[in-house]
């Protein structure tokens, strides 16, 4: 059974720092993406940062310049490095991957809080 856990979210000041980690388990083929994706209370879910296999990545405008999104493969993990936290970054984080062979998996989602 194939179980994402992420973890990292918490209670940040504007300006502050968070990582987020994700970590799939029980994946019998390679992950070729992985994404994370936001949703904010009553708004839709957004992508934030997606990688591929091969290491390119693509951000969303909001996210440039203040997030980076890197991975292990050998440990089946995506991180999300946050800084410059904003009010408006507050939302639930959510991370998906997308097999080799097709298959799409998501976390439960971790939350994210950027308040003073």
């Amino acid at each position: 059974q194939v179980q994402l856990v992420e973890s990292g979210g918490g209670l940040v000041q504007p300006g502050g720092s968070l990582r987020l980690s994700c970590a799939a388990s029980g994946i019998s083929y390679s992950i070729a993406t992985m994404t994370w994706y936001r949703q904010a209370p009553g708004k839709q879910r957004d992508l934030v940062a997606s990688i591929t296999s091969g290491g390119i990545t693509n951000y969303a405008d909001s996210a440039k310049g203040r997030f980076t999104i890197s991975r292990d493969n050998a440990k089946n993990t995506v991180y999300l490095q946050m800084s410059d936290l904003k009010p408006e970054d507050t939302a639930v984080y959510s991370c998906k991957i997308v097999s080799r062979v097709g298959y799409t998996y998501w976390g439960q989602g971790t939350q994210v809080t950027v308040s003073s």
